[in-house]
């Protein structure tokens, strides 16, 4: 059964009241749909993540959850994602008793799924639909703006030292695509690969999309190799990583941002987000 299967069977039983949520992503998306309220516990992650749960009870991190102090908010949902240590952490809150929805907010699409099928598990779906049809045409609306263009060789740093950016598969990937770039990252197999400087050089990126949270300046940072083609012509452009790199539900905000980055504001568009 799908995971949206699930959520609707899980619907009829009537919407959680005392949510956990381990994963930012998932937790800015329930507070999206209206369901902040709901919410008893998030992940540290989240606190930081998403101001508005920064006071909630914390349950621990993405990568070391702690089950005491879930069990302890005595949740009727708790939701999260398969990663090797969410994973095991399932099988322990199931041993409980305790409710668990997996979602894997990977690709565009999945992106859009997880946010149907929360808002069907917490009885929010037209909000949940309203938010989906916004990132659709603010979607369609870039892909025909861009269309034509000849796509610069780009790439989106997700940290600097050590270098990891965006690879190949992972919903940025397809926003870059979207934006009218070639990602340079997807010559590499990895969603999120870890490359080293020299590779880099060698791939010769145009554009640098740079979303490290290091305070020092992005242009200062990269301007210690100017060979690269982007530092010459002076196209490297600072992203908030908390704008653009959490698949959540302001895909369309943050696919602004990114073709933006790449084609300044001329960038003639049909829609465009809501304030």
């Amino acid at each position: 059964m799908t995971p949206a299967l699930l959520a609707a069977a899980a619907a009829a039983a009537g919407p959680p009241r005392r949510i956990v949520s381990m994963n930012p992503s998932l937790t800015r998306i329930l507070v999206a749909l209206g369901a902040r309220d709901r919410l008893v516990g998030v992940d540290d992650f989240s606190a930081k993540a998403e101001p508005s749960v920064a006071s909630l009870p914390r349950v621990g991190g993405l990568y070391s959850p702690s089950l005491e102090s879930v069990a302890a908010l005595e949740p009727d949902l708790v939701v999260l994602v398969p990663t090797v240590e969410q994973r095991d952490f399932r099988a322990r809150l199931e041993e409980l008793g305790l409710p668990v929805l997996e979602l894997d907010p990977v690709s565009f699409d999945q992106v859009l799924e997880t946010i149907r099928t929360l808002g069907a598990r917490v009885g929010r779906e037209d909000t949940a639909r309203a938010r989906i049809a916004a990132i659709e045409r603010v979607r369609k609306s870039v892909r025909r703006a861009t269309a034509g263009r000849t796509p610069p060789r780009s790439v989106l740093v997700l940290q600097r030292e050590p270098l990891f950016l965006v690879g190949r598969g992972s919903f940025l990937d397809e926003m870059l695509a979207i934006a009218g770039a070639r990602n340079v990252g997807a010559e590499l197999a990895e969603p999120w690969p870890r490359a080293s400087m020299e590779w880099l050089v060698a791939a010769a990126p145009e554009v640098i999309l740079d979303s490290d949270s290091d305070p020092q300046p992005a242009v200062r940072f990269w301007s210690r190799w100017p060979s690269l083609p982007a530092v010459a012509r002076g196209r490297v452009v600072a992203l908030d990583a908390g704008d653009v790199t959490l698949p959540g539900p302001d895909l369309d905000r943050a696919l602004l941002r990114i073709a933006r980055a790449l084609h300044g504001d001329a960038l003639a568009l049909d829609s465009e987000p809501a304030p």
